[in-house]
């Protein structure tokens, strides 16, 4: 049908925000509901906030689709409803049609992403309740790392049931398959065969892509190693964490790690690049030295995977904005020679809608 919409939900504790795509991948409407579980409020297309009750997700869902209804898009509208799911576990390697087998997989990875695979599922259950003959998909952020080999995925630890499902996944994988996706409409130029990619937000990885696929990445088990990030730790010798869960215990070392650390640990002022941006303080500029030395260091991690590098690529909030952390990163980099940087704007959405019409299609076609 002409005006088939996708809806592209991505579903936290407290909060969804949903875009709406043509078949033609042209956004049309932005519907963002926040504070679940209190008095919350819906907004649409960026604009004023309207107050109401968010009691859970299906609440939630419900005002989202009321706000598209007042916008002039029903349900009979929609071909599909397209999920961000952050972990898929070793075994969702590709963004698939939600099953129920795709849900109980989706399900079992919830002890390796407890804060963020719970809610997804609520958003399935919600869109499937609110909408039941609507087809509904999975992109899955560590799919993209599922290339990486072996040797790279796999830490040194005995192959013993305690150690189980303990390898390095990756994340940001929808981020890093929409830059690739959209490098040539991005740049002009085709995707270079080395790529070291750079996703740069209050989350922050690097990835290593050759021909199209990623062969390493900085994050591993989970999205909190790797490098400085906005309240996250980034990389971090096992000892010191050993140390820290013996003398503060593993609820307090967590909250450290996850939600006290990186810019914002470093700084004692914020976990916002701005904001650090902005400050005369001597520990605001020393955050940004050790995100961007941290950058540059396990870049260096990264082209060696790839065995060279052809090309660099920025992307997410501080890769995009900060020009002056990215002219830090090249100048420490500056030692591999004139090699060609560009700009990319993040479009993670964009790429989840992308893979539930490819899944569309491929279903439509197959015999």
């Amino acid at each position: 049908m002409p005006d088939a919409q996708i809806l592209v939900v991505n579903a936290g504790s407290s909060s969804i925000k949903t875009a709406l795509f043509g078949t033609d991948l042209h956004e049309t409407l932005r519907i963002e509901a926040s504070g679940i579980g209190t008095q919350g409020s819906i907004r649409t297309n960026g604009g004023a906030r309207h107050d109401l009750a968010l009691p859970g997700h299906t609440a939630a869902l419900t005002a989202i689709f009321d706000a598209m209804a007042a916008s002039g898009i029903r349900p009979a509208n929609l071909c599909a409803a397209a999920h961000r799911v952050v972990h898929g576990g070793a075994n969702l390697t590709a963004s698939a049609r939600i099953t129920a087998a795709i849900r109980t997989a989706i399900a079992d990875a919830v002890p390796l992403a407890p804060l963020h695979n719970p809610h997804h599922l609520s958003a399935i259950d919600a869109v499937a309740e609110l909408v039941p003959d609507l087809p509904q998909f999975a992109t899955f952020d560590t799919a993209f790392h599922a290339t990486n080999p072996d040797v790279a995925r796999r830490y040194a630890l005995p192959d013993v049931p305690a150690t189980s499902g303990l390898q390095r996944y990756g994340f940001h994988g929808t981020s890093y398959s929409a830059l690739v996706h959209g490098f040539r409409a991005s740049t002009g130029t085709p995707l270079p065969r080395r790529l070291l990619a750079l996703h740069l937000g209050n989350g922050a990885s690097l990835c290593a892509i050759r021909d199209g696929q990623s062969v390493a990445t900085t994050m591993g088990f989970s999205p909190l190693s790797g490098l400085t990030m906005g309240t996250r730790a980034g990389v971090i010798d096992a000892g010191a964490v050993l140390h820290l869960v013996g003398t503060m215990g593993a609820d307090a070392a967590t909250q450290m790690l996850y939600h006290d650390s990186g810019l914002l640990g470093l700084s004692g002022l914020s976990a916002d690049m701005r904001t650090l941006g902005q400050s005369a303080a001597p520990q605001a500029k020393f955050a940004r030295e050790h995100f961007c030395y941290w950058i540059a260091r396990q870049a260096g991690s990264m082209i060696a995977a790839m065995q060279g590098v052809d090309g660099i690529a920025f992307t997410g909030g501080i890769g995009e904005n900060d020009a002056d952390i990215r002219n830090n990163v090249l100048a420490q980099l500056s030692w591999l020679g004139n090699i060609p940087h560009w700009v990319i704007p993040a479009a993670e959405e964009q790429q989840i809608a992308r893979d539930a019409i490819t899944l569309l299609k491929d279903q439509t076609h197959a015999p």
